[in-house]
């Protein structure tokens, strides 16, 4: 599977504001008000129970195209491995799609992309995810082979050597290009706690040292339906679709409940400052990294915000004076890393040869100062409402975005209602609070400086900075 965010080739992490679209004007009636005060988005259609072996299903009708979404999403990620069991999750990402009772190696791909349908699987820090959109009459075939692999997958020697040299290999890729390990390296400077420090593709040795009988038990607990939500998003007729999942589903044993994990973190970020060579790349760079609360909380949600307004995209302050203004930067991107526990917030910055990187980080520290001072404009506020409501217009238009988003809120918060108040929980945040949080969390000494040298340049004091980020 090739869908790592921490191997994101550099060149495509800038991402776009979607303020040009639908609602990028400043759009007002004849009475001034504005497109964000009027505008409502419909509730999506939802319908929620849980089997007796405790899966948790949601369904979400919707005939405007004859296509169907599932998703499958399991409540583990690397959050939940231990030291010397790391890469567990994403290791099984691979492991799902080596069969299972009724389903040959690699056929999974086959059923559905015959049924002309699309598919994936990913892992992060807190889930893994499966999931397939597919022509609406071939939902049984998704709802099938999502319960066979959760059923019976086929838990070898020869597939777990197989695949842990799939994702060994995916590792070197990763790692052997410019700033491949920095995400990595950045976390680790960040976090305390190793449930949230390593990393999610997990350590050479340890996937050297799984044996079929760790894996397998990695298997037992967490692959289990109790430990699981799925949804069904697209055109459906609902009894059927209920029948469907029973019959696939509902036999599954439901096994113990997953050993609680402990996510906590001091405040305090766990290493101010490090350098880093990175015989890779072609220019120095570096990161800066802030702890910040978890996800679902007013201030997440303001520096969620924040976020944008400062580094994310090309209409953003960074953008706007480091690399359109004083052309000083070849990439630049930032923002928050969403988590069940304590998230961060990060800005990634590749300045052009021979430039200043202390300068351009004062100019950064400085647009952070500033909104942390005065809080954002209203012209800005107006277009981050803009591109809430492009965003979330867009999110609602396929399917298995909808599917995605609807497990998102299910697994996490136990309420995939809140998709329908997600959009007016971020419309309501204030100026003012952006202005605190980003006072209370960024503007400030507990941060992380990454400075990424290339191979062969010294490390001298150029690039240097001392624990307090200057």
């Amino acid at each position: 599977m090739n869908k790592r965010i921490i191997y994101l080739v550099v060149g495509v992490l800038v991402l776009s504001l979607l303020t040009n679209g639908v609602f990028a004007q400043k759009s007002t009636n004849k009475s001034g008000d504005k497109m964000s005060d009027k505008f409502k988005l419909p509730p999506l259609k939802l319908e929620q129970y849980t089997l007796d072996n405790g899966l948790r299903v949601v369904l979400n009708q919707d005939n405007s195209a004859p296509v169907v979404a599932v998703a499958v999403y399991y409540d583990v990620g690397s959050r939940n491995e231990r030291e010397g069991r790391t890469g567990f999750a994403h290791l099984f990402e691979h492991m799902m799609f080596q069969g299972s009772e009724n389903v040959k190696k690699a056929e999974h791909f086959q059923y559905v992309f015959n049924a002309g349908g699309t598919m994936n699987g990913t892992t992060s820090t807190e889930r893994t995810n499966y999931f397939e959109g597919l022509p609406a009459n071939q939902l049984p075939l998704g709802l099938w082979l999502e319960a066979d692999r959760m059923r019976s997958l086929a838990v070898t020697e020869e597939n777990l050597i197989n695949q842990r040299n799939a994702v060994q290999e995916e590792k070197r890729l990763g790692e052997n290009q410019p700033f491949g390990r920095v995400f990595d390296k950045l976390n680790a400077m960040i976090y305390k706690n190793f449930a949230n420090s390593h990393s999610v593709i997990g350590s050479m040795a340890d996937l050297d040292a799984a044996t079929v009988k760790d894996v397998q038990e990695f298997f037992r607990i967490y692959y289990a339906p109790n430990n699981a939500v799925l949804v069904i998003s697209g055109a459906f007729e609902p009894n059927q679709a209920k029948e469907l999942v029973k019959k696939y589903f509902a036999s599954i044993p439901k096994q113990p409940k997953p050993p609680a994990i402990d996510v906590a973190e001091p405040k305090e970020v766990a290493d101010k400052y490090m350098e880093y060579e990175d015989k890779l790349a072609p220019f120095p760079a570096f990161m800066l990294g802030w702890k910040i609360p978890p996800r679902q909380t007013s201030e997440f949600d303001a520096l969620e915000l924040a976020g944008k307004l400062i580094a994310d995209g090309e209409s953003s302050r960074l953008y706007q004076k480091l690399v359109k203004g004083e052309e000083s930067v070849l990439q630049l991107f930032g923002g928050t890393d969403e988590r069940r526990g304590p998230s961060s917030f990060i800005v990634f910055a590749i300045p052009k040869p021979s430039k200043d990187l202390s300068k351009i980080r004062e100019t950064i520290m400085n647009e952070i100062k500033d909104i942390a001072t005065n809080g954002p404009t209203a012209e800005e506020m107006q277009k981050l409402h803009n591109q809430l409501l492009n965003d979330a217009v867009r999110s609602r238009q396929s399917s298995l975005s909808r599917a995605q988003n609807i497990a998102e809120f299910a697994l996490y918060d136990n309420d995939p209602t809140l998709i329908n108040s997600e959009l007016d929980k971020l419309l309501k945040i204030t100026p003012a609070q952006i202005k605190d949080a980003v006072n209370k969390y960024l503007n400030t000494e507990n941060r992380v400086l990454l400075d990424i040298v290339p191979a062969r340049k010294g490390s001298g004091t150029k690039n240097k900075m001392d624990s307090n980020g200057k």
